[in-house]
């Protein structure tokens, strides 16, 4: 079965700036996936080429099965799609906006439509013009999932968002997900990405770094362990690890504090050779293996 959205050396320069470069990537079908990286690190360039926006300097992108570029327009139709900004006509009411957007579709979808708005607690008999941002980004994602499309590409899709309605939202996601649909979010906001995301990719300065599943991310990151021993111990074969990134001993000699990059067992198998009282171990997250890609970077912001 074709994957939903396929990357191949997809490349967009604004003339000798780089927007993205040279991505290559596969979104399984059912899966939700991640796209990590900070404001300016070329998330919605990538998403505006794949939707053909604008058009990628080379490379190519093709979404369910249809070349981007050739088949735009019935791509659009069948994509649900977040924008970063949605802009929206202030004097039309919620009810009338999504009306119209799924009339352009040629569907009647207001059952789908008022069932997304009790879900959401979103208001559809007010005006654009007196929704909140966080209002407004609910009529975006009713907009969004409203034909039940395939495949969802989502930006920032929580901006604004009060956290019932998140939660709300994260459960629509994976009711998506177990009918076989797929979702393409791209998002800074780590503990989201970590929580509902089966795979993510990290982009840095318009290339990709790493594409991975969640756990595989985690376990890159660096894990602190913190053992006290019976009595006082030397030091020296812990710092000899090729894994050990530091090493530090309590003033009285009892309490090891050993910060470690992938395998731990190392470290264990000489902790035991001493009297072992306790270990506490503190897993890496996401976030740590989201800096350690963004280490030294100071236009990442």
């Amino acid at each position: 079965m074709t994957p939903p959205l396929i990357l191949e050396n997809l490349t967009k320069y604004y003339g000798s700036v780089r927007g993205v470069e040279d991505l290559n990537l596969e979104v399984r079908q059912g899966e939700i996936f991640g796209f990590l990286g900070p404001n300016g690190a070329g998330k919605s360039t990538t998403i505006s080429t794949v939707l053909d926006f604008i058009r990628p300097t080379r490379g190519s992108a093709t979404i369910l099965g249809m070349d981007s570029r050739n088949k735009s327009v019935e791509i659009h139709r069948l994509v649900g799609y977040l924008p970063g900004e949605l802009a929206m006509n202030d004097r039309m009411t919620g009810g009338e906006l999504l009306g119209y957007l799924a009339a352009l579709r040629g569907i009647d979808a207001s059952k789908e439509i008022a069932s997304l708005a009790s879900r959401f607690d979103l208001d559809l008999s007010r005006r654009i013009r007196a929704y909140s941002s966080g209002n407004r980004q609910k009529v975006g994602l009713v907009q969004a999932f409203m034909h039940r499309p395939q495949l969802l590409i989502l930006d920032e899709p929580t901006n604004g968002l009060d956290p019932i309605v998140q939660q709300e939202f994260y459960a629509l996601l994976h009711e998506v997900s177990a009918e076989g649909r797929t979702v393409f979010l791209s998002s800074h906001v780590l503990p989201e990405v970590e929580r509902i995301t089966d795979r993510a990719a990290i982009i840095r300065q318009g290339r990709l770094m790493v594409v991975a599943d969640i756990e595989q991310l985690k376990k890159t990151t660096q894990r602190r362990l913190e053992i006290t021993f019976a009595d006082p111990i030397d030091v020296s074969a812990f710092e000899s690890l090729d894994t050990a990134q530091t090493v530090q001993i309590s003033d009285d000699g009892y309490t090891l504090t050993v910060t470690v990059t992938g395998a731990v067992d190392p470290v264990i198998k000489i902790a035991a050779r001493y009297d072992v009282e306790s270990i506490v171990s503190h897993e890496g997250d996401l976030e740590e293996a989201f800096l350690a890609f963004y280490s030294g970077d100071t236009d990442a912001a």
